[in-house]
């Protein structure tokens, strides 16, 4: 019995070693032991600024539908907003930071805030088009948060979000959610700038991270999700799954020495 002791101790531990912990399942939690308050904390986020590679979607509406037309993209068909229309019929920002508008022609956007870009295309058209009477209207937006996601995901790849804003756990759960092996302390973030790429890390289980500046995503962005090292060992991530590799293990060790006994 006191023999069997060491052995019993070496696979209580593995089992244990090999087991994902319920903490690094869990998301947001409260780490620094503070009261939870029913509070709201603003988040401030900085515009996003439009950088090279962008596609964008501009509308200009006017009471002389006739001579507006002129300015839109060859296919109006709000009905078809599509992936692939968008791609095809929106405004791509190119490597000298400029889209090209019928009519108006090139376009300085890169740096500017949507809103920034809407100003600037209307009073083009005011300065040179229109007057203040034709209630001209421009709408612009990006056509997408488009992101990819790589690593330890039920679902990598490309993805596109139709909506203005989204944090990096809506972009995690829109490509089903980190696995069971997916290391949720350690989420790179690659994002383009101006200047060059830079690597930012979140830690997803922190309830802290929803302050960090690179919460939520832009579009470009490249997430990665790190393997835990359970992975690795390949024991399993779950109690029973541990205990039944080393079961196998034990039996297929137990079987070798009986056929070299005999």
């Amino acid at each position: 019995m006191k023999k069997s002791l060491p052995f019993l101790s070496i696979v209580i531990a593995i089992i244990f070693a090999s087991c994902v912990p319920n903490q690094d399942l869990i998301y947001l939690q409260n780490k620094n032991n503070s009261e939870t308050t029913s509070s709201v904390n603003p988040v401030v986020a900085k515009p996003y600024r439009v950088q090279t590679n962008d596609i964008m979607s501009i509308k200009i509406k006017a009471l002389d539908a006739a001579l507006v037309e002129m300015f839109n993209a060859a296919d109006g068909n709000v009905n078809n907003l599509n992936e692939q229309n968008l791609y095809f019929n929106g405004y791509s920002v190119d490597d000298h930071g400029n889209i090209r508008i019928p009519v108006l022609g090139e376009v300085k956007v890169v740096g500017l805030t949507l809103e920034e870009i809407r100003i600037k295309i209307e009073k083009q058209l005011l300065d040179e088009y229109f007057h203040k009477e034709a209630n001209i209207f421009v709408n612009v937006k990006l056509t997408g948060l488009r992101y990819t996601v790589n690593g330890e995901v039920a679902s990598p790849g490309t993805k596109v979000l139709f909506q203005d804003r989204a944090n990096v756990m809506e972009a995690l759960a829109n490509s089903g959610d980190i696995t069971m092996v997916g290391n949720r302390k350690e989420v790179t973030i690659i994002r383009q700038y101006p200047h060059g790429t830079e690597m930012h890390t979140l830690d997803l289980t922190d309830a802290s991270v929803i302050n960090s500046p690179y919460y939520y995503i832009q579009p470009n962005d490249y997430i990665y999700v790190k393997p835990l090292k359970q992975k690795s060992w390949g024991t399993g991530t779950t109690g029973i799954q541990s205990l039944a590799t080393v079961l196998t293990l034990i039996s297929l060790v137990t079987t070798a020495i009986v056929l070299i006994n005999r």
